[in-house]
């Protein structure tokens, strides 16, 4: 946006002029008037001048009244006290909820801080060590990790988080179930979960969990790079370990987005440039701000000739799966797992004045083929089931194709 720049002006010459008291009376009672008028008035007139200014008219607006008789009506009847703070909070939250998109989300100060914080790995608190997700209507754990309280306590993926400390959370979503699994370092929690329609309960202490966003080891000079969330600098922790692999001359490279429920574009774009050199990377359609694509940058294909296999599950999602889309469509990998979830959305994050935060959906997404995958997934080239009881076990057929696709 242009700055203004200042203008150096002439200063006029003072203009003496009387004034009788009659002329300022009869002055401020005009300017009263007109003022009266313009207050009564202001949106009618200031909406005929909004298209000068540069504002777009909105004609479209909430009739309140409704809720004001209702709150009048609850305050005047109520048997107990009311918090306005918290009714106005429920209120934004009941408004959003409304819309009917499980992807649009009203999140006070505090779950806006939490939440950011999730999505970037900047995680204070210590936790269990499990990731969760949301299937068949429920969040279950998906797996667990090494040397952590949740797996030496004998969780296992497949169990239904029912109830933390005794209350019931089995109703709640991805996001609330894993802040309340969080806490200080040293304290315990009382987790009860449902496996094979049984309760179980299990007395745990949080501690310190490794939450770094992605990793690589190596087996038979192939690289298995696993990237389990899209934070900010994953991006960049990609593309040296990626770096890392082209140093040791391997021959093919695994990606595990298994369990990867996405975060920012951005970071998918910066590891799709891995592959694709100044290509498409999607294509977007939104009714607010009409359709655009997104390019990887050039220069920096540095695995574009190494043999690549990428799993997916059904919990792969969002900026997951723009990576998946655009190595399918470019034949750059061959896709190994199950259908991936299907989360063919953009979210903006819009923070608001008191420090909330509205997550809305702003656009839908497509592969560079143009291939929407929302609601749909995206299937694999190979299809190869992992159960529960294989996950607790050990056992990774899943991988064990990929390898042999390798060889």
């Amino acid at each position: 946006m242009d700055k203004l720049q200042d203008k150096e002006t002439q200063k006029p010459h003072k203009k003496i002029t009387e004034v009788t008291l009659g002329t300022t009376v009869v002055g401020c009672l005009v300017t009263l008037a007109i003022g009266f008028y313009i207050g009564l008035n202001w949106e009618g007139i200031f909406s005929g001048f909004k298209p000068y200014l540069g504002f777009k008219n909105s004609t479209d607006s909430l009739d309140l009244k409704s809720v004001q008789t209702l709150y009048n009506s609850l305050k005047e009847n109520y048997d107990g006290d009311i918090d306005k703070e918290t009714l106005v909070e429920g209120a934004k939250k009941g408004m959003v909820e409304a819309v009917g998109d499980v992807y649009t989300e009203y999140m006070t100060a505090e779950e806006a801080s939490d939440y950011q914080d999730a999505l970037s790995g900047n995680i204070d608190e210590a936790g269990i060590g499990v990731s969760v997700a949301k299937r068949e209507d429920y969040v279950r754990v998906i797996r667990t990790l090494p040397d952590n309280p949740a797996r030496r306590a004998g969780i296992l993926a497949g169990d239904i988080i029912y109830a933390i400390d005794d209350k019931e959370v089995w109703q709640e979503d991805v996001e609330t179930v894993a802040q309340k699994l969080r806490g200080a370092e040293g304290s315990t929690l009382k987790l009860t979960v449902v496996r094979n329609n049984k309760k179980l309960d299990f007395e745990l202490k949080r501690e310190k969990i490794n939450n770094v966003s992605a990793d690589i080891e190596y087996k038979d000079n192939i690289a298995i790079l696993s990237v389990y969330r899209f934070s900010k600098d994953t991006g960049t922790l990609v593309k040296n370990l990626a770096k890392e692999a082209v140093d040791k001359n391997v021959k093919g490279i695994i990606v595990d987005l298994r369990n990867n429920g996405g975060g920012y574009v951005n970071a998918a774009q910066t590891m799709l440039s891995l592959w694709l050199d100044g290509d498409k990377v999607l294509g977007q359609q939104s009714k607010v701000s009409g359709s655009s694509s997104l390019y990887a940058t050039r220069g920096s294909a540095i695995l574009k000739d190494i043999k690549t296999i990428v799993l997916i599950n059904q919990t792969t999602a969002s900026a997951s799966e723009i990576v998946v889309g655009a190595l399918k469509d470019y034949e750059k990998a061959t896709v190994v797992g199950e259908t991936s979830y299907g989360k063919g959305v953009v979210q903006s994050l819009l923070t608001l004045d008191d420090g909330s935060l509205l997550k809305v959906t702003s656009a839908h997404w497509y592969t560079p083929n143009g291939t929407g995958i929302n609601k749909t997934g995206i299937t694999p080239d190979v299809e190869v089931e992992r159960t529960y009881e294989q996950i607790n076990k050990g056992e990774d057929p899943q991988l064990e194709k990929a390898f042999s696709l390798l060889k």
